[in-house]
């Protein structure tokens, strides 16, 4: 079973002359003990619910687990895997979700398939907590990890794992495979830490020094790790890199690269393989095929469920709700209900005060809503009156990270993947450096996470520049398929948390820190929102014409030129944008309406200008322009601040003179 593992990773990248062979034959026996022995599973179907959950983070190997899918029967042929690496397989160079059956996170970026598995540990937690009944456990699965080397070097892997020995997640498994060789060679060099050590401080249970080519052995630790519910457990596996292959094996040489005809034949020859590239005995394929087990597992399941739901229907109405993820049907209704209530209400507030807000008439009614911030929840308002803390001890939903921006992230990514649950989590908009990754991992995934970044702009003020974002808004833009909020006031901020509720991707909304005034508009322009860029105020009867496009706290400054300017005959349409994405997606149509043709148009923006230009035209036009910041900022009030850097109407409205060509009145 174990070489029929490393038979198939070695002829696909030999065919693909691309690949890791070392690791899936370094751990092939531990698969065996694992996948053979206790991973709870379906092949038929990949997504039944209380299935364990396994994540490959040293996803590099990731012909390990395409050799566990076909082998264990899942919709993964012998043609997909003879295609390793091409195009449009189902078996490319790291396991993608939603490619490959089977793969519940996409992987490779080290450490971060370990964090998100600690977010579908915590989630089968906090779900079994809220809906198991006394003789009716529906949710009661593990959560297995492969991690190497790599993945316990990256920081990521410190942050992650020292929350999940504090939250005591018992039914979290990491299985570490020890074979001291990283693409530079030895790891001896570069990574001498006691590792059982160190998870001992987290609070983990450790296994070390166990023999990683030893089914029994890893069973046995297996069986160990299952045993223990209240912290999570680390398996020391000690194993030869490329084992198997004679004269490669034990060496980087096996890491990152085909092992070459030869080796590839040699290696044959030492394990006893007869068999042609990809070719498996059906002796193999019984021994592996998990598809009796798992249906018979599923079917189990099933009929418990039928009972629970016999016994508490609403409960398990609520759960099949959570996991298939299908919002109340009260959320259009909340939605509406806020929205009209900020219009009502006229408020001149801090935008993520007005976000709070939000989460507050949303939580109430979308209780898959899982809160949280790293370490600042009292400067970014990701709390409600109905959070509650997660603990070791007690089920809660708003899990405080601790300063783990990165964890963070990359947890409230494995929250949204294991399903049941909506995390949103909180930080300063400069620090989604720290983030960017995960961020850009859920947007590869299309996870349904939800970054709540505040302090937006230079307005944070006296903090000064290491906080005060500048290029942040621009390079999260830059990420295929995320939506950027940057509202301007309470109604705008409503409409960008529903949008993000509601949408099958991530979103990252962007939130002042101070006050911005309240703008007035009608049912019809409010609805506009929505669609990422309206019309917020139209031309008035004049000369001249200009647009102004106008994001977040801005927006005033937008609207303060256009009434300044209507006096000297130059109409002003301002364009409201708070979220380019929903704009560049609606028809070529509506996108004309909004920024007519041949118009002189001006963007302002407290950040980076460059990406402002495809909206207003070539810095070397005349009639467009861009009011922004290219330069760090200062240690400043915010008023201050903006009067310094241009911000202010007066500015604005020389800037439009000047793209249509007036001079300003003396």
């Amino acid at each position: 079973m174990a070489n029929a593992i490393r038979a198939l990773a070695m002829d696909a990248v030999e065919k693909a002359k691309s690949g890791h062979p070392g690791m899936p034959m370094g751990m092939a026996e531990i698969a065996v003990a694992l996948w053979s022995r206790h991973l709870r599973h379906n092949p038929a179907n990949p997504h039944w619910a209380n299935r364990d959950r396994f994540v490959l983070s040293n996803g590099h190997g990731s012909m390990l687990q395409y050799a566990l899918l076909h082998l264990t029967g899942y919709d993964l042929s012998i043609a997909e895997i003879e295609h390793f690496r091409q195009l449009h397989s189902k078996t490319p160079g790291h396991p993608e979700v939603g490619v490959t059956p089977g793969v519940e996170t996409t992987t490779g970026p080290l450490g971060q398939g370990l964090a998100n598995a600690i977010g579908m540990a915590l989630a089968e937690r906090l779900l079994a907590a809220e809906f198991n009944r006394e003789g009716h456990a529906i949710v009661d699965h593990h959560t297995y990890v492969f991690v190497g080397d790599g993945c316990l070097m990256e920081g990521i892997s410190h942050e992650a794992c020292s929350l999940a020995g504090t939250l005591g997640l018992g039914k979290l498994v990491v299985l570490y495979d020890d074979n001291g060789i990283s693409i530079d060679g030895p790891t001896a060099g570069w990574f001498n830490d006691d590792t059982p050590l160190r998870f001992d401080a987290y609070g983990w249970q450790v296994i070390p020094n166990v023999d990683g080519h030893d089914v029994n052995a890893v069973s046995d630790a297996i069986t160990a790790a299952k045993a223990e519910t209240t912290r999570p457990t680390i398996i020391c596996c000690k194993t030869i890199i490329g084992k198997g292959a004679p004269t490669k094996a034990g060496t980087a040489d096996t890491h990152g690269a085909a092992l070459g005809e030869r080796e590839v034949a040699a290696t044959r020859e030492a394990l006893g393989w007869t068999y042609a590239p990809f070719e498996i005995p059906d002796s193999v394929y019984k021994a592996w095929d998990a598809r009796p087990q798992g249906t018979a597992d599923e079917r189990a399941w099933s009929e418990r469920f039928a009972s629970y739901a016999e016994a508490f229907p609403k409960l398990a109405a609520e759960f099949e709700r959570r996991i298939g993820g299908r919002l109340p049907d009260t959320f259009a209704e909340t939605s509406q209900r806020l929205i009209e209530a900020q219009a009502t209400k006229a408020a001149a507030i801090a935008t993520r005060k007005a976000s709070q807000q939000a989460i507050e008439a949303f939580a109430k009614e979308v209780p898959e809503m899982i809160g949280g911030s790293a370490d600042l929840t009292g400067s970014v308002f990701t709390d409600w009156s109905g959070s509650v803390p997660v603990t070791a001890t007690h089920a809660g939903n708003y899990v405080n990270y601790g300063v783990r921006e990165f964890a963070m992230a990359a947890i409230a990514n494995g929250l949204a993947l294991h399903g049941g649950f909506i995390p949103y989590v909180g930080t300063f908009l400069t620090f989604s450096d720290y983030m960017r990754n995960a961020v850009r991992m859920a947007s590869l995934m299309q996870a349904k996470s939800i970054f709540v970044f505040t302090h937006d702009s230079i307005g944070l003020g006296e903090d000064g520049p290491t906080h005060q974002p500048i290029e942040h808004a621009a390079a999260l833009r830059l990420i295929p398929h995320l939506d950027v909020w940057r509202p301007c006031d309470t109604v705008e901020t409503a409409i960008a948390w529903t949008s993000a509720l509601a949408r099958r991707g991530p979103s990252a909304l962007l939130f002042t820190r101070q006050s911005v005034a309240f703008v007035e508009r009608d049912a019809a322009t409010r609805a506009a929102i929505e669609r990422g860029g309206y019309v917020l105020a139209d031309f008035d009867a004049g000369g001249a014409r200009a647009v102004v496009i106008a994001t977040g706290s801005e927006v005033p400054l937008a609207l303060g030129a256009r009434d300044a300017l209507a006096k000297e005959g130059i109409a002003v349409r301002v364009v409201s944008m708070p979220c380019t994405e929903r704009f560049d997606a609606q028809d070529a149509a509506y996108r004309r309406g909004v920024l007519p043709p041949g118009v002189p148009r001006l963007a302002v923006e407290a950040g980076a200008t460059d990406g402002w230009r495809k909206y207003v035209g070539a810095i070397d036009d005349p009639h467009a322009g861009v009011i922004g910041l290219d330069r760090f900022g200062e240690s400043a009030p915010a008023g201050v601040l903006f009067t310094t850097f241009g911000f202010t109407v007066d500015h604005v409205a020389q800037a439009v003179r000047a793209i249509v060509g007036r001079q300003a009145p003396r």
